[in-house]
């Protein structure tokens, strides 16, 4: 049956994958030569460990769309690997390397691991399990939902809190989509949850406008994270300070225009703009090829997370529709948070564009979770055709 699976490969997703992916490659050579050189290294070094990140992401698709789902329901399994992420992110928070402000970094042979991305596909099994299990009691407990999903939710809060702490607040927040989304698509009030996130974002809002900024103009304050926030809010006034990121990304958009300057010439990359190959990617892509290929590039991913709803909404499976959900949520709050960063909308994050920016940690997470999706989009098909598709298969 799996190599039933891997031949009905659902192709509106996995070839606009394939082709973000090699996009990705030459738009993380192009923007990170220059890094490579200025370090005294190779130019090709972060290309050639991002071609590496992108076969093992290919391999990890082929075998989560091969692999037998129902492996991962085991309870014990899923609540013992909960308790290794907590154990490994309190870790972090004392021995974490720091990068870009936030120590949830393990270094390994040259390789930085993020745990907080690979957070991301486990609370979407998680969850989903959670859910599945305890539907029917939670429209029947007298004590609401929360009571029959207590025990999971407090692993979720758990490794939150300790995302938010290292601090990861671009990480903390997809995280927290995730299982907000989730927990609505459960048959949860929407009114409820919804006013429930408004109210937080605008207590948030409150606290950045009113408390974080001008703590953080005072002077007093140099903290890595409020920095970000007094750029967000006012990037010329400090254009020569922690403004100048997001100062550059307006420079590099406006220079590509509608069509670009042209492959490799950026000016932006070469100095400029810091971390041009990961946070700020799609500034030089629209530098080099133009808005318009940003569109597009946008558009494809488009398809990605619509295909991901319509399987999920097709799903006979409550288990496989909120995995479905929860993924599709994953990939949109991730490419927006980068893309408002990029252009000023929202605070820079430090969160990266899917399959396009470097990284190893974020290919393979959401290379995993796309391969949890072509998994339930070849049962689906198998089962159009005639095929009985059992549970453990």
């Amino acid at each position: 049956m799996a190599k039933t699976r891997l031949r009905h490969l659902d192709l509106f997703i996995f070839l606009p994958y394939l082709f973000l992916c090699i996009l990705g490659v030459i738009m993380v050579y192009s923007a990170s030569a220059n890094i490579g050189l200025q370090n005294g290294g190779s130019p090709k070094s972060y290309l050639i460990k991002q071609i590496i990140f992108v076969l093992i992401s290919l391999v990890l698709v082929f075998g989560t769309t091969a692999f037998n789902i129902k492996k991962l329901r085991n309870q014990t399994f899923l609540r013992w690997i909960g308790y290794v992420f907590i154990g490994v992110l309190i870790s972090l928070l004392a021995i974490g390397q720091t990068v870009n402000g936030a120590a949830g970094w393990i270094h390994i042979g040259g390789i930085n691991i993020q745990p907080a991305e690979f957070a991301k596909f486990y609370l979407v099994l998680l969850v989903a399990d959670a859910i599945d299990r305890n539907q029917d009691t939670m429209i029947s407990s007298p004590k609401g939902w929360w009571q029959p999903l207590k025990k999971p939710l407090l692993i979720c809060l758990a490794m939150l809190l300790l995302i938010l702490f290292q601090p990861d607040v671009g990480g903390a927040a997809i995280n927290f989509m995730i299982v907000f989304v989730m927990l609505m698509a459960s048959g949860i009030s929407w009114k409820r949850g919804v006013t429930y996130l408004l109210g937080f974002v605008v207590f948030a809002y409150a606290v950045m406008m009113f408390v974080l900024v001008p703590m953080s103009n005072s002077g007093h304050f140099h903290y890595y994270q409020l920095a970000r926030i007094t750029a967000f809010v006012n990037p010329f006034k400090h254009a020569q300070g922690v403004g100048q990121q997001l100062v550059n990304s307006f420079y590099a958009i406006s220079n590509g225009g509608l069509f670009g300057s042209g492959l490799g010439n950026s000016i932006q990359k070469t100095g400029y703009l810091p971390e041009p190959n990961t946070d700020f990617i799609m500034a030089i892509m629209t530098e080099e090829l133009g808005a318009l290929v940003t569109v597009v590039v946008m558009a494809i991913l488009a398809l990605i997370i619509f295909r991901t709803v319509l399987i999920g909404i097709r799903s006979n499976s409550p288990y496989q529709s909120l995995i479905c959900y929860g993924i599709a949520t994953y990939l949109t709050i991730q490419a927006l948070f980068n893309m408002g960063g990029v252009v000023g909308l929202l605070p820079i994050t430090g969160v990266t564009f899917p399959f396009i920016s470097y990284g190893g940690s974020s290919m393979m997470t959401l290379s995993l979770c796309l391969g949890l999706v072509l998994n339930i989009s070849g049962r689906q098909r198998l089962e159009r055709q005639g095929y009985q598709v059992a549970a453990n298969e």
